[in-house]
């Protein structure tokens, strides 16, 4: 499923690594449509992404006025492309660590499916110099979410992901608020109960090894902040309504 596919890749501040990752995506499809968001990185990736644009029919560039965060860039992208008919979304990090040469196994999962995450903690799936503690922050996150939100998801809180339109469209993405890995969360729990069907792909996550990690404490408490509030109140309306039948 290679056509009317757009690859929305965020960038801030990522400009060693923005021209071998849309070279790879390039290779890996061919067919596939680019976005870059920039969110006006002080360090030119914006205008080395106009210049890769300008090289490349298939490359465009969606420039933002600030850094508003990873969740509000991918709305931005999901708006565009699909003001643009494409009918496949698909995010990706700009720093490497989602590997292009998986996104086919993806698209082809998506002939059955409604929203395709690359998932670390699924059989064949791993990661590569990742510290010890960031595994188990990783995992130990996955865990309480499916045990707070009853997803039926092993990497809720994965961002390689490939979605349908027609399945962002029942999001109600109009509502999103959250960010970082709280914003994957939130999509997942909204496609859930939206009744779509998520297929995981196992990919290999690689740390990656120029510029400076996005993660930070702030985005950590944000997504358990969330996730326990979303927990909590959907118990609750559960409850409420075992008691009045």
């Amino acid at each position: 499923m290679n056509g009317d596919v757009l690859v929305i890749i965020p960038t801030y501040n990522e400009r060693p690594s923005l021209p071998p990752i849309v070279q790879r995506v390039r290779a890996a499809t061919p067919d596939a449509h680019i976005l870059i968001v920039d969110d006006n990185s002080p360090d030119g990736t914006g205008d080395l992404a106009d210049s890769l644009a300008a090289e490349d029919d298939h490359i465009e560039v969606l420039h933002r006025t600030a850094k508003n965060g990873l969740g509000a860039a991918y709305l931005a992208g999901f708006r565009w492309g699909m003001s643009r008919g494409f009918d496949v979304l698909v995010e990706m990090d700009a720093d490497g660590s989602h590997r292009p040469e998986h996104l086919p196994a993806m698209l082809d999962a998506l002939r059955c499916a409604d929203a395709v995450i690359g998932s670390r903690w699924v059989p064949g799936g791993g990661v590569v110099n990742w510290p010890r503690h960031r595994q188990w922050l990783s995992q130990g996150g996955n865990r309480y979410t499916q045990l707070m939100l009853g997803l039926g998801v092993h990497d809720a809180t994965a961002g390689y992901r490939a979605y349908r339109r027609s399945a962002l469209e029942r999001m109600d993405l109009s509502t999103v608020s959250s960010q970082g890995y709280c914003f994957q969360v939130d999509l997942t729990r909204r496609a859930a109960a939206a009744g779509l069907r998520i297929v995981e792909v196992p990919i290999t996550f690689v740390e990656r090894e120029q510029g400076d990690s996005k993660m930070s404490g702030a985005i950590v408490a944000e997504a358990l902040w969330r996730v326990t509030q979303w927990g909590v109140t959907s118990r609750a309306r559960h409850l409420a309504q075992r008691g009045c039948r």
